[in-house]
Parts: structure tokens; sequence; C-alpha cells
């Protein structure tokens, strides 16, 4: 899809919501299409952040929902639909970016086996020999899925870091000597875009709900009639994700 088409999507504005943590991103192991679950904090972080989303002004008959069919996006997407109350839609083509040979290695055992390729990895330049995908098809498969949503005012796009980062720098228009200009989601964050005139604007980028320390006395400020936000969570722009989550840095 070329950036002339990406302006056709029927949706005037996105929220593209990485899913919650799994044990693999908290050891450093590359997930790519292969298809491990939430763990116990990654169901917490969907819980604690869906109300929030539906407090950013979505609403059950101007919001659509689609989501990678792998089971850590779908059961993130899930936390979503069961709050806001509309249908979830899958579509395989918002899968990760396929990491060929790396897919089930942590980053050591990349580093140690294959050091000319990590080593563009880490410096963003494209990575030779490994098999997968090119960053490129994924934006453009994203794009595609993006593409066959029905008209809404609103999508939320449940996918993965390596994804995200692709389809945002699509939208954007950003090439690939601008990769990784901006900083990748952590785990539930999530980035909120809109069509403005002829072009895509980010309008946030990498917000996330953390736990507080302590419960709070009384629903916490912003949370949805409806819906209410967990008392123990605020939403903030995210530090970093950590080191060893390998595939936040695709």
């Amino acid at each position: 899809m070329t950036a002339l088409a990406a302006l056709d999507l029927p949706v005037p504005r996105l929220v593209v919501w990485r899913h919650g943590r799994t044990d693999w991103n908290a050891t450093g192991r590359f997930q790519g299409q292969l298809d491990p679950p939430l763990d116990a904090e990654g169901r917490a972080q969907a819980a604690r952040t869906a109300p929030y989303l539906v407090a950013t002004g979505l609403s059950p008959g101007s919001t659509v929902v689609v989501a990678s069919d792998l089971v850590r996006a779908a059961d993130t997407a899930t936390a979503l639909t069961d709050v806001l109350g509309v249908p979830l839609r899958l579509d395989e083509r918002l899968r990760e970016h396929g990491l060929g040979s790396w897919e089930g290695l942590t980053r050591d055992e990349v580093a140690e086996r294959h050091p000319e390729q990590y080593a563009d990895w880490l410096a963003g330049r494209p990575v030779h020999g490994r098999g997968g995908e090119q960053s490129a098809d994924v934006a453009r498969r994203a794009l595609d899925a993006l593409q066959d949503l029905p008209p809404a005012e609103v999508a939320v796009v449940v996918t993965h870091g390596g994804t995200a980062g692709r389809l945002i720098e699509a939208l954007l228009e950003l090439g690939p000597q601008h990769r990784r200009v901006f900083g990748p989601l952590a785990n539930c964050g999530w980035s909120e875009l809109a069509r403005q005139g002829e072009r895509w604007r980010l309008m946030r980028h990498n917000t996330v709900v953390t736990a507080l320390p302590g419960r709070l006395e009384g629903p916490a400020p912003g949370s949805p009639a409806t819906a209410p936000a967990d008392a123990a969570a605020t939403p903030e722009g995210a530090a970093p994700p950590p080191p060893q989550d390998a595939d936040a840095v695709l």
C-alpha cells in the first residue's frame, strides 16, 4: 500500500496498542510469530488498561477493535472488547514481524550464534540470512489489514512491538533512514494517530497504565462511569521497555 492509499483508510483515528507481557518478554526471548500466552502481569496490564482506553473517547457505536490472531494480542484485545461491548475482529496480517531463525531464542543466544546479524539489528540495519520478513512487507500487510476494516470513527489495533513500529512509521511516511525515531511501545503501551488533512499525525505515544503501590480511595480521575478504572492504576508516558524485552526493539 502506498502512502496515498494509507490516507484512504476507513477510519480517521487509530489507537495502536501493544499486547501485554508474556514470560518470553520478561526473559528476553524473541517471539516473532510463535505464540506464547500472556503471563499474570500481562493479563493484569490488559485489565487495568482497558477502562482507560475507553475513557479516551471510545464508544460501542463508533469503535472497531481488531487484533492479531496470536493469543497474546487476542487476549489483550478481549480485555477491551469485554468492557466496551463490541465484537473482536482477528486478522493474521497484524501478527508480529516474522523473525525466521531467531524465533524462540534469547537476545544472548542470538548475539552468540549470529553476531553479525545481531549487530545489524541493534544498529537498525536490514538483517540478512535470518529468514522471516522484511520491514517493508510487515508495514504493507498491516496497512492492508486496516484498509479492510469497516468504516468507524476510531479503530483500536492490538498488535505487537515490531508491527506497531512499522505501522506507525508507514502512516507518518517515515523512510528506512528514520526507523526507530520513536521509541518502542512497552507491553500494553499504546499510541494514537489521527488523520488531519492530507497527513497522519501522532497525537500521543507509548502511554501506559501503571499500577500504584497502594489502593486509592474512590474512583480514579477520568475513569468512565460505565467501566470503572482500577483505582490503583494511573496512565502516564512509559519509560523505555526493559532492555531484555527483545520484541520491543524490532
